[in-house]
């Protein structure tokens, strides 16, 4: 790919970069401007959107997507994990097919919910009890919840840069955000979360935390700091809330299996459904017997689509037919030998990167120092953006972010064709990456 102004400075090198993504993207870029003369920014989930305006997609065919411009990209955004099965699976799509050929929005329970609840309680340790809702979002709102309810607290302790869902940001005051009472804790950082923990532990409902942080960078959670939080909130009747939305692809049991860890209740999303919309929260059975309705003073939950039949049709196909310990293992060791080969590529060229992550999820960080935590950064964010654009231009589609996640469907060669425009972005465009970002 001949990059003009490949070694000029980042700002020159990202806006030139913009002016090619344009001249590639005519259809894209018209499509935007008609989607926003109707929705604000053009589109209506505010991660998709990237400047200088976000591709259109027509398509998707197993690990690959076709934008209205006719490009054919390798898929390795992965619908933010969401996508595991790929676009087209058969076993997905007859599924679905079956489901609704009986019938859509039944309005009771129906053959599949208790099936895909099962599924969920026999492959995730920590998870006694569940019940469905219709996205990541949902289940840790209700997880929360479950967890004041239960203890009689009101304070929730969460970790600094931590996402858990469109109203529940962590990273900086949202005026958005779901009014609970937050107390924030820098993540991998065993002896704050055990200083206050010790101090304030009796006050505080639970800490919410993801083993390995996904929207915030792919940034895995030491064994020690885990065991601290299970530790310190076991002894004051504090809740450990493991948000496995997105983690718990990377093992059989989801990562709190991997690291043999019980926390009390669990939040899970994303492929979970099937490529459709789900959430579910589960856990400890005297938590969770909270919301049965035969009790008197049940909590309540609602959610007009919490069981419909196509995201338990699909949601149970995918993760008994497809998604099986077997292949889970098998996709986790590809995405440890694509990141270990990253690493390899940037090494080799001794530049101040790395690309942090667990199995099949990666995320690539513009220093050489240790990523324990998300840092903020404008130079940082605008690399990350020069990746995305030269990346989409050598035909691999990932997160701006720098996110990139694995999917089935994806053979050793697709691997091989993203290691190649990896390794290109990194020849050309050496001098604009050559600058160090601290961490803090």
């Amino acid at each position: 790919m001949n990059r003009a102004g490949a070694n000029a400075d980042l700002e020159s090198a990202y806006r030139d970069a913009e002016q090619q993504f344009r001249a590639r993207n005519p259809n894209s870029e018209r499509m935007h401007e008609n989607a926003a003369r109707v929705m604000p920014g053009g589109n209506t989930r505010t991660v998709l959107h990237y400047a200088p305006f976000p591709l259109t997609f027509a398509k998707g065919i197993g690990a690959r997507l076709v934008d209205v411009d006719g490009h054919e990209l390798l898929d390795f955004l992965g619908e933010y994990t969401a996508g595991i099965f790929g676009h087209d699976d058969p076993v997905i799509r007859g599924a679905i097919e079956t489901a609704v050929s009986d019938g859509i929005v039944l309005g009771g329970p129906n053959l599949m919910e208790a099936r895909l609840a099962r599924a969920l309680v026999d492959r995730f340790p920590a998870i006694e009890l569940v019940r469905f809702t219709n996205s990541g979002t949902e289940a840790n709102l209700m997880a929360l919840g479950a967890a004041r309810a239960s203890t009689g607290r009101t304070r929730i302790v969460g970790m600094q840069g931590g996402y858990h869902g469109g109203v529940l940001f962590l990273a900086a005051p949202s005026p958005i955000n779901a009014p609970f009472e937050f107390t924030l804790l820098p993540y991998n950082d065993p002896d704050a979360a055990r200083d206050l923990l010790r101090r304030e532990g009796d006050s505080i409902a639970c800490v919410i935390v993801e083993p390995m942080m996904g929207s915030s960078g792919c940034i895995p959670a030491t064994r020690e700091f885990l065991e601290v939080l299970r530790e310190e909130t076991a002894a004051t009747g504090t809740l450990l809330i493991l948000d496995e939305v997105m983690t718990s692809r990377l093992g059989p049991g989801g990562l709190h299996g991997e690291h043999g860890i019980t926390p009390d209740l669990v939040t899970l999303g994303k492929y979970l459904g099937g490529g459709l919309s789900f959430g579910a929260f589960g856990g400890r059975t005297d938590i969770m017997q909270g919301f049965d309705p035969r009790s008197p003073g049940a909590w309540p939950h609602a959610g007009t689509f919490n069981n419909n039949i196509a995201s338990m049709s699909a949601g149970l196909a995918g993760l008994t037919q497809l998604f099986t310990p077997e292949r889970c293992r098998a996709l986790n060791s590809l995405g440890d030998g694509m990141r270990d080969r990253l690493n390899a590529s940037i090494a080799t060229r001794g530049l101040p990167m790395q690309v942090t992550g667990r199995g099949s999820m990666s995320c690539v960080h513009f220093t050489s120092e240790s990523v324990l935590r998300p840092v903020a950064d404008p130079q940082v964010d605008l690399k990350r953006g020069l990746l995305h654009l030269d990346m989409i231009a050598s035909g691999v589609y990932h997160a701006r972010r720098g996110m990139l996640n694995m999917s089935l469907p994806m053979t050793g060669a697709d691997v091989d064709a993203a290691i190649t425009a990896f390794e290109e972005f990194l020849d050309s465009r050496r001098s604009v990456l050559a600058e160090a970002v601290a961490v803090a």
